[in-house]
């Protein structure tokens, strides 16, 4: 059976955090797809990793025989890490957007899994994996909408997850998510609804029709 790796990053409870509702929604489709199958959970915000540091890095270029027990203990997390991203069949990752881009968890969890020539490059052990992106955001930053230039999410998760990683990258984007406590932006309720609700049916209908293709 699949295994799903579900990533949370929300500094909020999953009753205050729209991308963490819309990731459960994905996970709910999906384990009704796959009773017998395995879900791994990582929550980058109650877990956060530590940021990527000398040792780690430098390991990635050094020989295994090289290696100092700085560099070990340090790049044996950074492995833990790239072999549950290998190991899944599949990856939803809920990535809410933090002034114009995405959470510094999410950095460190990224800086972490890129390790040139193994998850990067033509041969890289990610390539074609799905990966469903949940990022959630307070306003609209759509295309033709005045803020359009600054979101820093979608483009650069499509730049590290499908460019370096090779990985199949999809986006569900709920949007306007403050509008029922941000009186100013009152009128924008009704299509803060629509873009919920369209967010929980993507979550729905992407998660059954992954399980199935992986299934066949």
């Amino acid at each position: 059976m699949a295994t799903l790796l579900h990533l949370d990053s929300s500094l909020f409870p999953a009753d205050g955090s729209a991308s963490r509702a819309v990731t459960a929604a994905f996970r709910k489709a999906w384990e009704e797809q796959h009773p017998d199958g395995t879900v791994v959970y990582r929550d980058l915000a109650a877990t956060p990793l530590p940021h990527l540091e000398a040792a780690g890095f430098t390991a990635a270029f050094s020989a295994p025989e090289d290696l100092t027990p700085e560099q070990r203990a340090a790049f044996a997390q950074r492995l833990e890490l790239v072999e549950e991203l290998e190991q899944a069949d599949a990856v939803v990752l809920g990535a809410p957007m933090y002034n114009f881009t995405i959470p510094s968890t999410v950095k460190a969890w990224l800086d972490h899994v890129i390790i040139m020539n193994r998850t990067t490059g033509d041969e890289s052990t990610l390539k074609g994996k799905p990966l469903t992106v949940v990022t959630s955001r307070g306003g609209s930053y759509a295309p033709g909408t005045p803020r359009a230039g600054f979101d820093y999410v979608q483009n650069y998760l499509e730049a590290v997850l499908g460019t370096m990683f090779g990985m199949e990258v999809d986006f569900i984007v709920p949007e306007l998510t403050m509008a029922p406590t941000n009186p100013a932006m009152a009128d924008l309720i009704p299509l803060y609804e629509a873009s919920r609700d369209k967010a929980f049916q993507e979550a729905a209908d992407k998660a059954k029709a992954l399980a199935t293709r992986l299934a066949a």
